[in-house]
């Protein structure tokens, strides 16, 4: 197990896990939060083998909620 100590904003830390996907490159952690568990694993599945940049455009194109 490797523990990497960050101070995490307290609003992610209340956000279910099962709503959160944690991914990390040599260079940086992403938690991508979701609407749905179900949301959730799909992007999982769909971005296996992305890069982060794919991943981010396509968690924009699909599963970003814009507030207004």
């Amino acid at each position: 197990m490797y523990c990497i100590q960050v101070d995490i904003p307290h609003y992610l830390c209340e956000i279910d896990d099962e709503l959160k996907a944690i991914y990390h490159s040599k260079d940086s952690v992403c938690i991508w939060v979701f609407g749905s568990r179900e949301d959730r694993n799909n992007f999982v599945d769909e971005t296996a083998g992305m890069l982060k940049a794919e991943r981010e455009s396509h968690y924009e194109k699909h599963y970003l909620v814009k507030v207004t």
